[in-house]
Formats: structure tokens, C-alpha cells, sequence
């Protein structure tokens, strides 16, 4: 076998200026979860997982260009789909009946004759910036990698009858994920060798390589467990948790930026008498926009009063003509034993903890979509799983968060963006009043969680719950 061109020899100098592709492969049918619409299509935490990848490499600063490979007959769908809010998309091609024709097609498609290439599986959404950078950074040291990670488990070698034959050192094995990532001219000779062979056939581009270039090592990245291939109806739900569960947020935004993004806006703000509610109108009004702020205790509004919040944001609109954002912070909290509370507390604590979030949503609706706006509620970390003596006020956060994923779907065609913050335990007059005063310096401040709540309606980001940490605070 011809060795491979100097220039795709490994250690050779590799120029920074090639561009970079992110291959995003959706070729997928969805025959194993069940659906009639390719997997790739399923919504996942507010969007599809289609566009929860596609996402990632946008953000990547360090991928030029993005192609998606999409099922064969769903090109149209795709790209109205996607539309124009990838700016680095450049193509939606077909792909091919495997996943070797897909990739001779992606190799066919990019005309560059040199580049780094990186090949993902579109089903795999979680995958980070941490795994992309760590790709592309790889190349300039070797001519192919993989994205793998160490086995959990013990991995057996059985014969025909089922019977093991072997039980390698699990310390070697790694399972594999994507990206895999190539230089452009490495990928091209390895396909070129794999046509000549009648026998050629691989589930994955590292694969080909190994095979048909012996030469050329192959080195493996670590990946992330997070990474998930979405395979099985399970998977839809696994992805689903670990969306929500991921620390999620937008990018801080400095006073300038702040300021820039707000600049003309209405913010309408209920539960702002204090708290996190004040210091997001206090913050927002310093940086320039027009702050509407509501509560019991100011302006006697009561958030579970449907007809009353519909005229509070009637109101703002005939004065201000219309509203950019409207942000829900108020809530209640009430502890002890479900069964000892008294009726009346009970219909208290859900009107407003989820009804009040339902009917805010209802009211504002309209007028976020007059504005493609945003509605930002808030939930509690004891969502994720109910608490003892917390029972009613676990159970409607977690309401609120689902209320969030669902309108999000919604809403998305109208272009209104949905968002639920999740803030750590926080400093705020709700808690020094359920819990006295705690130690300095174990709780977020009011103005930390405000901060993050502009991040957010400032941002593109919908369906999410934006975790708010004091270890995110101090990164920042």
C-alpha cells in the first residue's frame, strides 16, 4: 500500500489558516424509538435535537462552517427548519443509505484542499465545547481523532454458541462517541483506498482510517459520559433530564453589553416589590430600560388574579406601546405536612407558585409575540425531586418547569422565547423569613440571580433551565 502524501504525514506542520467544518450527520430514521419522523426531528428540552446540535457548533468559536447531512427527503423541512439563524451553515445535503456514502458525500461537498473536518452524530446534543476544542486542537498535532471514553463496565468476547471466549483489560477499552475529526486530505486518501476494496464496509470514519491507513495513528480524545447517542426511547428521556439538569446559562453580558441589549426595551417585572424581582427592575432600569415593576405590597397586584395582570400589561402597552420581556419572581413559601395544612393555605401556595405562572403566560402572550420577547419564570431546586414538609412547593416548581418546556414548543413558531430561572438557595426576604439568617456567604445574592435573569432575556436561549450557582458566580 502507497504510503500516505507527506503533507498528511503526522508531525508535519499543520497551517492555521485551513477552515474548520463541523459535519453534522442526521441521517438517522428514528426505526428504533418508533417514530415516524426521523430521531433527529424529535423535540428535546424546547427544541429538536437537530437544532440543540446545530446550536453548539454555531457557538463554537472555533468551527468556520457548518454542513448538515440530513435523511434523504427531508432537505426542505430541514431548512426551514434551521432557517437563518446559523449563520455558519453553509449547506444541507442529502445523505447516503450508510454511513460510509454519507461521508464520500460530505468529502465530495467541501472542496477545500486541506481542512479539519469534524463528523458528529446529530442524536448526540449534549456534546460540549470542552469535546469540539479538544478535537480541533488534536489536529494540529495528528491527522485523525476520536472522541471516546473509558468503560464503566466489563466487556466479554463470546463465539456463535454464546459462550465468552475472552475478557480483555477493561483499563484499554474506550466506548466510542463523536465528533471524530480529520484533516480534510488524511479522510479523502482513506476513501479513496476503501473504494477499491469490494469488501469495504464500516459503521464509523475512524474505522476506514485504521484500516486503510495503517500508518496514520489515530488518537483518542476523552468525550463525556453527558454525550448520549439518542438511540432508544429511553435515550429521549435521559436527554431530556440531563437538559434539565445541566448547568445551563446564558453569557454574562458586562454593563455595556448590558446595556446595549436592553436599550429601548420594556421589561414588566411582577413580584418586584423585593427580592430578586427589585433588584432585576433596579438592575434593568440602569441599564436603560423602561422597568414596569408590580407587587402585593406596591402596587397591591395580585399575581393569580387572571384579569388583573391582563390589564397591568394593557396598560403597559397603551403606554409604552409594547413589552420586550416580562419576568415572574414572586412566590410563596409554605412548609410542613401536607396533610396538616390547612385548605386554604394549600389553594394559596398553587395559585401562586404555577397557576399565577400560567396565568402571567396567558396574559403576556400577545404581546411578547407582537415583540418576539421573552417570558421568564422561576422555579426552585427541590423541582427535581419532591422534599419532605415541602410537598406542595416542590410539586408546582416542577410544574413551572414543565409549563416552561411545554410553552416553549409553543410558542417557538411565534418567535417568544421561554426560560425558567433556578437559582441556588438565595438571600431574599422569603428565605430570611422561612429560615432566619444563615451564614454569610452560603447564599447567592438577589443581585447575582437579577444578573443571570438579564443574561437571559437578553439572549436566544429558549426551553432551558438557567442554573444559577455561587461556583459560577466566583468563575465569572
Amino acid at each position: 500500500m502507497a504510503p500516505v502524501a507527506a503533507a498528511t504525514q503526522p508531525g508535519v506542520a499543520h497551517c492555521t489558516l485551513v477552515k474548520t467544518y463541523g459535519v453534522v450527520l442526521a441521517g438517522g430514521v428514528g426505526a428504533r424509538l418508533g417514530l415516524s419522523v426521523p430521531k433527529q426531528m424529535v423535540k428535546v428540552a424546547g427544541k429538536t435535537i437537530l437544532e440543540h446540535t446545530v446550536g453548539v457548533f454555531q457557538a463554537s468559536p472555533l468551527i468556520d462552517d457548518i454542513i448538515v447531512m440530513i435523511t434523504p427527503g427531508w432537505t426542505e423541512e430541514v431548512a426551514t427548519l434551521l432557517g437563518d439563524r446559523y449563520r455558519k451553515l453553509s449547506l444541507i445535503l442529502e445523505g447516503g443509505h450508510t454511513r460510509n456514502e454519507t461521508t464520500r458525500r460530505v468529502i465530495e461537498a467541501i472542496e477545500d484542499a486541506e481542512a479539519k473536518v469534524l463528523l458528529h452524530d446529530a442524536v448526540r446534543p449534549l456534546v460540549d465545547e470542552r469535546i469540539i476544542a479538544a478535537c480541533v486542537r488534536e489536529l494540529d498535532r495528528n491527522d485523525a481523532v476520536d472522541t471516546a471514553i473509558p468503560s464503566a463496565d466489563t466487556i466479554v468476547m463470546v463465539d456463535e454458541d454464546e459462550v465468552i471466549t475472552k475478557i480483555p483489560d477493561r483499563s484499554r477499552l474506550r466506548r466510542g462517541q463523536t465528533p471524530q475529526a480529520f484533516k480534510l486530505s488524511v479522510l479523502r486518501a482513506a476513501y479513496e483506498r476503501a473504494i477499491e476494496d469490494p469488501y469495504f464496509h464500516a459503521t464509523d470514519d475512524c474505522g476506514v482510517v485504521v484500516r486503510y491507513l495503517p500508518d496514520v495513528d489515530v488518537k483518542c480524545i476523552t468525550g463525556s459520559e453527558n454525550n448520549i447517542k439518542v438511540t432508544h426511547a429511553v435515550d429521549l428521556f435521559i436527554a431530556d433530564k440531563l437538559f434539565q439538569l445541566a448547568a445551563v446559562g446564558a453569557p454574562h453580558k458586562t454593563p455595556d453589553q448590558l446595556a446595549a441589549a436592553l436599550a429601548g426595551r420594556v421589561v414588566v417585572v411582577l413580584g418586584g416589590s423585593y427580592g430578586i424581582g427589585a433588584e432585576i427592575a433596579r438592575l434593568a432600569k440602569a441599564a436603560g430600560a423602561t422597568v414596569i415593576a408590580h407587587g402585593r405590597s406596591t402596587t397591591g397586584l395580585h399575581v393569580q388574579d387572571l384579569a388583573a395582570i391582563e390589564q397591568a400589561l394593557a396598560g403597559v402597552a397603551a403606554e409604552h406601546g409594547r413589552i420586550d420581556a416580562v419576568i415572574l419572581t414572586a412566590g410563596l413559601l409554605k412548609t410542613g405536612p401536607l396533610a396538616a395544612m390547612p385548605p386554604e393555605e394549600i389553594s394559596e401556595v398553587i395559585a401562586v407558585n404555577y397557576t399565577a405562572a400560567v396565568n402571567v403566560a396567558r396574559a403576556a402572550f400577545p404581546h411578547l409575540a407582537a415583540t418576539h420577547g421573552h417570558l421568564l419564570l422561576f422555579t426552585s431546586s427541590s423541582y427535581t425531586r419532591g422534599r419532605e414538609n415541602y410537598a406542595l412547593y416542590s410539586s408546582s416548581k416542577a410544574a413551572v418547569v414543565n409549563l416552561t418546556q411545554a410553552l416553549s414548543e409553543e410558542w417557538a413558531a411565534d418567535g417568544v422565547k421561554v426560560n425558567v430561572v433556578n437559582p441556588e438557595r438565595t438571600d431574599t426576604p422569603m428565605r430570611r423569613d422561612a429560615f432566619g439568617q444563615e451564614p454569610a456567604g452560603t447564599l447567592l445574592s438577589a443581585e447575582q440571580v437579577a444578573q443571570a435573569s438579564l443574561d437571559t432575556i437578553t439572549s436566544d436561549l429558549t426551553g432551558i433551565v438557567v442554573d444559577v450557582r455561587r461556583s459560577q458566580e466566583a468563575a465569572a
